[in-house]
């Protein structure tokens, strides 16, 4: 470890001193290894130290570079380092071999995002943040770094150096503003500048701050450029819009300085101003980033990706002809900034609206700027979830008024995705959004019909869309909830326009959203009737590379989830308990709930079943189905359903899910919680030190556990209120010969052996021990700051490391080979 220090210093001394020798790179910034910046030319300097180079460096040459970058990301992210000091102009990564840099632009969305957790190790590349960054990053790093071998390249190296780490210029006049920096110049405001406004801020509405900001930025000499802005600055003074004020208790049209505009002077001192204007509008295009993150979750804000924006219209075109544009309108009644109208070439027949009048000016901005082709009196300010349709210009009432016209209208949206009572506000993480989402006249007017679907912001949309203005085409952006969710059974039951083309992408693709799931686009025809059942979505990764086909079911017309099946095999009475299992919920996205414990005493909150010798099978069943699909973003709302009959006969397909359950990563039984009945073992095999308390499993498997009838009751306290009460089948699948197994299970079982084996030859090996009792034992625990003890995911024991992972390998052979059955009989739909 300690060559490995000195090697990395001596590979940033040799970058310093060979291609940086007329810059500063000494600077320490937190646990960024190198920050390259001007030289100062003098101590007591005015301005902010301007950065051109943050880097991580690595010793040697074998590190994944895209990996250094996500390492450096998470180190930054973790330390705020991005909202103590300016951002460079570019992020790097370099080794004794090569260099590589991206500029800082195209990677500042990842520092906004909603509820990612920063506390992590950097340099532990085994987390799952870090995977997570990793893969949302990894084909963006992959089109936009620019790698340089250090002795191959070196003149090109040095060129890039030269045309793009500038010296001496920008800091005549000041800095400038630009894609890298605004975000920080406009956090630094906020604590500087915002204060020493006369203004009281509870008066504001929150995402109208960015407007006093602008009134700043878009000046010269104190004056605003821009008459058509909510706010302007005058001299000594702002003059404020009274719209923006919508519901303050107090209204003003001017607000001065309280302290003599001194804060003002000092800030906008530092910095040069106007932003050029290309910088200029992406800042106002991108005001999402400016409004506060809390305020764009509660308000559900998501900016649609120019990707998306792009596919989604080729699909348009696809579905409503070549020269849809000629032929439609389009409205996009939850505009934001406009972007999503970007590409749109008929601006006489296009109309954006948004809640937000500060949204209203930027877009004539950018009109005003050419970045947007619209008609200025084609924007305006409409809360559509409250509004009349008689606030609507009157070109467009005409449209929505006229039978023949309205069926040419494209209501095109990405709707915000707010939600009352999430499942993070659930768990005491976030805001309850219960006034966003159910305080409307749409919310109020379509409850009765659509039952808890109504608390999504994003289904009172398509609902008001739907029933006033019928026969529109509605394309829209949307979770799949309206397609698969159990809770929009009766939004499908009521939404009954004709689905068209469509397609799926991941959300973690749009700026502020981390989790794995699905956004899809779909096209929906409203003078068609039809109920949903199923359609085939094309699938595009993050930069729009066609992935497969994917179906999509409502289960509406299912029997059941297989929640119900493994309840009719409840067993609750028997005294014979081998575990408990966690039924978690129905889907992929709950995956992680589905695990195997000795007791349901050990859950806060005990959902499950209990597992016994009469229900082992079935139990293992459900778990191996469970885990031996992985668990992606696309997969992710999938449900698990009651299967047909065909998995009762197949024997081989329950010996298979056996023993994936015995090796399964969710089989959490261990010997401190009581006797362990799930050895598959007999003592000879593994060399035991001492006799098992249980030979359950290795009787079963060896066919001499002796079926006894499942006791029944009269009366029963459903302690499972989603459960039905217990019921059998009167099935046996208690094996009265060895079990034969498939040769994948049979080389999950050889890897095992072996494991217990090497675990055996331990000084005071536990004879009783479980797998996850074996794993604890080489790989150890450590204490989380909440307190939480927790398995390390690694060993330094080498043998160990080769022997789990030749099961793991042998695990996921049979879990290849459990999957077909899993389509097969039902439990999942292809």
């Amino acid at each position: 470890m300690a060559n490995n220090k000195i090697r990395e210093e001596e590979v940033k001394n040799r970058i310093r001193q060979e291609f940086f020798q007329d810059y500063d790179a000494t600077p320490i910034l937190g646990d960024i290894d190198f920050a390259v910046t001007t030289k100062k030319s003098s101590e007591g300097e005015l301005f902010d130290q301007e950065y051109f180079l943050w880097a991580e460096a690595k010793a040697g040459n074998t590190e994944d570079i895209y990996a250094s970058f996500v390492q450096l990301i998470i180190t930054i992210g973790k330390a705020h380092t991005h909202e103590s000091y300016l951002p460079p102009r570019y992020l790097g990564a370099f080794d004794e071999e090569k260099i590589a840099f991206i500029e800082y632009h195209h990677i500042v969305s990842v520092f906004y995002q909603n509820d990612f957790n920063w506390n992590v190790t950097p340099s532990n590349h085994s987390t799952k943040e870090f995977h997570m960054l990793y893969d949302l990053l990894h084909e963006q790093l992959k089109k936009e770094i620019s790698l340089f071998d250090l002795r191959k390249d070196e003149k090109e190296l040095r060129k890039f150096i030269r045309s793009n780490f500038k010296l001496g210029k920008q800091r005549t006049n000041g800095i400038n503003i630009t894609k890298n920096n605004f975000i920080f110049v406009f956090q630094r405001w906020v604590e500087e500048v915002k204060p020493s406004i006369a203004v009281n801020w509870d008066d504001v509405p929150k995402t109208s701050v960015v407007d006093f900001f602008y009134a700043d930025l878009i000046s010269r000499n104190d004056y605003t450029l821009r008459e058509e802005l909510a706010v302007v600055l005058r001299g000594d003074k702002y003059r404020i819009l009274q719209d923006i004020l919508k519901g303050a208790t107090q209204l003003f049209s001017e607000a001065t300085f309280n302290d003599g505009k001194t804060a003002y002077n000092q800030f906008w001192n530092k910095y040069v101003r106007p932003p050029r204007k290309e910088y200029l509008d992406l800042i106002l295009k991108r005001r999402d980033l400016l409004i506060p993150q809390d305020l764009r979750r509660y308000q559900g804000a998501f900016f649609t990706p120019p990707q998306w924006v792009q596919k989604s219209q080729e699909y348009l075109a696809m579905e409503l002809g070549e020269d849809w544009q000629k032929e439609y309108y389009v409205w996009d009644c939850c505009a934001g900034t406009g972007n999503l109208l970007f590409g749109l070439t008929e601006k006489y027949r296009v109309y954006a609206s948004t809640l937000d009048n500060a949204d209203v000016q930027v877009m004539h901005e950018r009109i005003k700027e050419k970045s947007l082709d619209l008609l200025d009196s084609h924007v305006f300010q409409f809360d559509f979830l409250n509004d009349s349709f008689d606030k609507l210009p009157q070109s467009l009432q005409d449209i929505i008024n006229d039978p023949e016209k309205r069926r040419k209208l494209v209501v095109y949206i990405n709707p915000p995705y707010a939600e009352a009572g999430e499942t993070r506000q659930l768990s005491g993480t976030s805001k309850n959004k219960t006034n966003v989402a159910v305080t409307n006249k749409t919310y109020k007017k379509y409850l009765p019909v659509i039952g808890i679907a109504g608390r999504e912001l994003f289904a009172q949309f398509f609902m008001r869309v739907y029933d006033e203005i019928s026969t529109s085409v509605l394309a829209e952006f949307s979770k799949l909830k309206t397609l698969q969710a159990p809770n929009f059974r009766d939004f499908r039951q009521v939404f009954r326009a004709k689905l068209g083309r469509n397609f799926l992408v991941p959300a973690n693709s749009f700026d502020n959203v981390k989790g794995q799931f699905p956004i899809g686009f779909f096209i929906w025809h409203t003078d068609e009737e039809e109920t949903f059942e199923h359609t085939i979505s094309d699938v595009y990764g993050r930069n729009g590379e066609f992935l497969e086909l994917k179906g999509i079911y409502s289960y509406d017309n299912s029997n059941g989830n297989i929640g119900k099946w493994v309840n009719s095999f409840r067993d609750d009475i028997n005294k014979d308990k081998i575990g408990f299992m966690s039924n978690g919920r129905n889907d992929f996205q709950n995956q992680k709930l589905v695990y195997l414990i000795n007791k349901k005493e050990q859950m806060p909150t005990p959902r499950g079943w209990w597992v016994t010798p009469h229900n082992f099978i079935v139990i293992s069943t459900f778990l191996a189905v469970r885990h031996s699909i992985e668990a992606t973003w696309l997969n992710d709302r999938d449900q698990f359903l009651y299967p047909n009959e065909g998995w009762k006969s197949d024997i081989g397909f329950q010996n298979d899910c056996l023993t994936f359950t015995l090796f399964s990563n969710s089989n959490n039984i261990q010997s401190q919680h009581g006797t362990n009945h799930w050895i598959p073992f007999c003592e000879e095999e593994v060399g035991a030190q001492d006799n098992f308390e249980s030979h359950f499993m290795h009787d079963f498997i060896m066919g001499k556990v002796k079926e006894e009838k499942p006791q029944q009751k009269e009366t029963m306290q459903d302690l499972f209120a989603e459960q039905e009460p217990q019921t059998t089948d009167g099935c046996s699948f208690t094996p009265t010969e060895p079990l034969e197994f498939s040769l994948e299970a049979q080389a999950v079982l050889d890897a095992g052996r072996e494991l217990w084996r090497y675990y055996h030859k331990q000084a005071g090996a536990n004879p009783n021990a479980s797998y996850h009792d074996i794993k604890m034992h080489f790989q150890g625990t450590k204490t989380t700051k909440s307190g939480k003890v927790q398995m390390n995911s690694t060993s330094e024991d080498a043998t160990y490391n080769s022997l789990l992972a030749n099961l793991r390998q042998a695990m996921k052979g049979l879990a290849a080979h459990i999957e077909p059955k899993v389509y097969e009989y039902g439990f999942l739909k292809k």
